[in-house]
This record gives C-alpha cells, sequence and structure tokens, in this order.
C-alpha cells in the first residue's frame, strides 16, 4: 500500500483536507511545463525546461515554480527535496480506462464485441461483490500510482457498488479521479442490464454522493449507444443537463463493423454521433473514447461542441480497431486526450500509451514531438477532462500531483540519453522505452506515495 491512511466512505468526513501538509517543500530537478498547446503554437512557445529547476510546494498546492536557486534563496525555511537530475513534471492523467477490467488485461485475441462477450462482461458481473469491486480499485489505483498516473476517469459498472468502491480507494490515497456507473439495458448478459428508470436513478444518486467530495468527480457513463436503448440515452441526457457540472463519458466509432451495428440499431441518426447528440450527449465536457472512424460531419460537430475524442493507442492497436488520424483532429480544432483504456489497452503505462501514440501516427505519416506526446498525457487530458485549472502542469495554483521522471532508468535508456543535446533527446528514450522503473518518485497533493 501506499502509506496513506483510511478513509470513511461518509462524504462528510475530510480526511485529505483535514491531513494535507502544510509546510513548505522545496522540489529541485529539472522541470517542464506547459504555457500552451505545442499542436498550435510552436513547441518552443508551448513547453518550458529548466535544467535546474523547482517547484515549491504548500498546503497540496503549487505555491511556486522557478529555478531552483532563486526558490532556494527566496524560501530559506522550506524543507528542500533534491531530485537531482530527474525530471520533475505533472502527473500523467488517464483520460479513459475501465478499472473492473484489471483482472483480465492483456487478455488473447477477439474482436470488440467478442472480447466484450469473453472477457470482460463474466469479469464485470463480479463487481456486484462490494469486497471484490474495493480489492480490484485498490489494486488498479497502485498501479497507475507506480507508473505515475495521479488522475484518472474510470468506468466502473453497472453496479453502484463499484462505483462507491472507486471512489472510496481514490479518496483515501487522495487522489483527484473521476467515475461513473456504467449503463446498459440491451445488448448485454441479462445480469448486466439495468433499466431506463434505474439507470437514471443510480446515477443520479452516485453523483449526488461522491461529485465534488473532496478531489472526485463523476461521469455519465453509457457504456455505448449499441447497449442503450433510445430510451436510456434520453434519460442520462437529461440526467447530464440537470448536472452539467459532470462529465459525460461513453465509446465512439472504435471498429467499422460497430458503427454499422450502432446505426443499424438507430436507424434515426445520420451517423455515431449523432445516435448521442439526438438525446443531449454532446457537448462540453463529453469524452468520447477511440473515435476512430469518424465522419466529417463528426469531426465538426465534436469541434463545435467543445467535445474532446480520447485516443487510446494500444487498446486500437491490440484489439485492432485501427489508427487515429491525431494530427487531422487537430487541425480540425478537436480537443484531444490520451488513455490507456485498461484492460483493452494493454499497459498501465502512459508512458507506453506515449510510445504507441508516436507510432501510431507515424503509420498514418506524421512524426509527433515529444512535446505533443508529453502535453497530451498531462495538459491536454486535463483540458478534456475540465480540470486544467486543477491539475496538468507545474504552474503556481495548481495541485501539486507531481512525478520525478529518471531519464537514466535502465542501460539502454542511459546509453542513448547520455548523447542526447537538448531535453527532448534525453526525454523520447524514456517515452519510447521507460516503464514504472523511470518514475522516481510521484507526489499526490503534495504528498510523496513511497
Amino acid at each position: 500500500m501506499l502509506g496513506f491512511s483510511d478513509a470513511s466512505q461518509c462524504p462528510t468526513h475530510h480526511p485529505a483536507r483535514v491531513d494535507r501538509m502544510m509546510a513548505r517543500t522545496l522540489i529541485l530537478g529539472q522541470t517542464l511545463t506547459f504555457a500552451d498547446d505545442p499542436f498550435k503554437v510552436p513547441v518552443a512557445e508551448a513547453a518550458m525546461h529548466e535544467p535546474r529547476g523547482g517547484v515549491l510546494v504548500e498546503g497540496g498546492m503549487i505555491a511556486a515554480i522557478g529555478q531552483g536557486d532563486d526558490l532556494l534563496h527566496a524560501h530559506p525555511d522550506a524543507t528542500v527535496n533534491d531530485m537531482g537530475s530527474r525530471l520533475l513534471t505533472a502527473g500523467f492523467v488517464d483520460s479513459h480506462a475501465h478499472y473492473p477490467q484489471t483482472a483480465i488485461i492483456a487478455s488473447w485475441g477477439k474482436r470488440l464485441v467478442d472480447w466484450l462477450n469473453t472477457y470482460t462482461f463474466p469479469e464485470e458481473a463480479r463487481f456486484s461483490d462490494a469486497a471484490y469491486a474495493r480489492e480490484t480499485a485498490g489494486r488498479y489505483l497502485d498501479l497507475t500510482l507506480m507508473n505515475g498516473t495521479t488522475t484518472v476517469c474510470s468506468y466502473c459498472t453497472i453496479h453502484p457498488e463499484s462505483v462507491d468502491a472507486f471512489f472510496v480507494e481514490a479518496r483515501k490515497r487522495g487522489l483527484r479521479a473521476v467515475a461513473g456507473k456504467t449503463c446498459m439495458d440491451q445488448n448485454a448478459p441479462e445480469d448486466l442490464q439495468d433499466t431506463v428508470r434505474s439507470s437514471h436513478d443510480d446515477s443520479k444518486r452516485l453523483l449526488e454522493r461522491w461529485h465534488g467530495v473532496d478531489r472526485l468527480g463523476y461521469a455519465i457513463t453509457p457504456r455505448f449507444s449499441p447497449t442503450s436503448t433510445p430510451e436510456q440515452l434520453e434519460a442520462l441526457g437529461a440526467l447530464w443537463a440537470e448536472h452539467p457540472e459532470c462529465l459525460m463519458q461513453t465509446h465512439l466509432s472504435e471498429q467499422t463493423d460497430e458503427v454499422e451495428w450502432a446505426l443499424s440499431l438507430h436507424p434515426d441518426a445520420r451517423d455515431y454521433l449523432e445516435t448521442y447528440e439526438l438525446h443531449g450527449l454532446l457537448g462540453e465536457g463529453a469524452l468520447y473514447g477511440h473515435a476512430i472512424h469518424l465522419t466529417e460531419r463528426e469531426r465538426v460537430r465534436i469541434s463545435e461542441a467543445g467535445a474532446s475524442v480520447v485516443h487510446c493507442p494500444t487498446s486500437n492497436t491490440f484489439i485492432g480497431s485501427g489508427l487515429l488520424d491525431l494530427t487531422g483532429l487537430a487541425a480540425c480544432g478537436v480537443r484531444t486526450a490520451l488513455a490507456t483504456d485498461t484492460g483493452g489497452g494493454s499497459s498501465f503505462s502512459m508512458l507506453r500509451t506515449m510510445a504507441a501514440a508516436y507510432e501510431v501516427a507515424q503509420l498514418r505519416g506524421a512524426a509527433l514531438h515529444p512535446a505533443q506526446l508529453f502535453w497530451l498525457a498531462t495538459a491536454g487530458s486535463a483540458r478534456a477532462m475540465r480540470l486544467d485549472g486543477k491539475i496538468g502542469r507545474l504552474a503556481p495554483g495548481l495541485e501539486a500531483d507531481l512525478i520525478a521522471l529518471d531519464l537514466a532508468s535502465t542501460p539502454a535508456i542511459a546509453q542513448r540519453a547520455n548523447r542526447a543535446e537538448d531535453i527532448w533527446e534525453a526525454l523520447f528514450p524514456t517515452i519510447m522505452m521507460g516503464d514504472d522503473r523511470a518514475i522516481a518518485q510521484v507526489w499526490v497533493g503534495g504528498r510523496a506515495t513511497r
């Protein structure tokens, strides 16, 4: 475990707030932060690197960043944590995951629907057991923290117990986290179906219980339109209209046969996106996982609505879904985030996910800059989740969710990084070959996790 005290399930109890360190801590090392989106402006304008920088943390928040010696001089009373040449950045933000699929990650074979029926649905049926759900949630969050992920947006199962379990475990660790009850009332096993009424009422109760408690947020969560009737989508759209402060997460255009299936079930829709749009499930704060096979109209509407596409490259290649046109989406003004899609995705690591995003882009004829990859895994995902005013960058006033990256974590990485002429050449080998060994330290709300 990560050493954080246990938390009551009662949302009126606030251990993370009471327990948070108030002393000033100055963390020294290289620093990397973003002032803008490197897909929109030159990298030199978007990203800032300080070879000997520092981050001043107070009360769980970033109080200042800057040159290390300047901060030492200005704050002589601060406790100093010198990370040497390690790179200090914002913690990773995973904007699309399925924590209930932790135990079935890297299951062999199958297309999407077969994979759901063979692996996902039997495993998700186990989450009616609150103890099993909580054990899995704790294991999942520990695995992601080991890999430097400090915020995650997760699907749960249809069982309210699975949502309570996730939020209890996230809260115990002091995490900023978002999740929601998955809703399905057709084309799923009977024991994993809810109803129009129960999906609405359960989701409403859960969001009223958890949204805004400490660092937690709720996402209204229809799994995807093939497993929801129009009536259920309508009810969830109405709930989102009632609570626009919440996110809405679902899947869109992951595989071509899935697109055809969705349209056959929703004949009034011109395209897959409209199966959501007709029912009030398009808008700012909407997160559409995958979105590989979009029409031009869909791209335009997602951009106009201020919604976001979540790129899940390890999942898209693992299940054979396709290659997302990331640069094409950026050119259309579509907000894009990055995610592991555990367990359709084959890794808990956002480093591995960045590497997969690079490889997918190469297959589409575009070489993503390391700054663009890191933006997607931090500030870009935070922006998609409407959390960019709280997390995702090193900046005064943001929450102190930080990681220290060892840019020489293995002999293979070290020998390449030693030849680097700038920070991007030094960082890129860790993006392409790094794993949990590269995560030298993680801070959640200013508190070190190990």
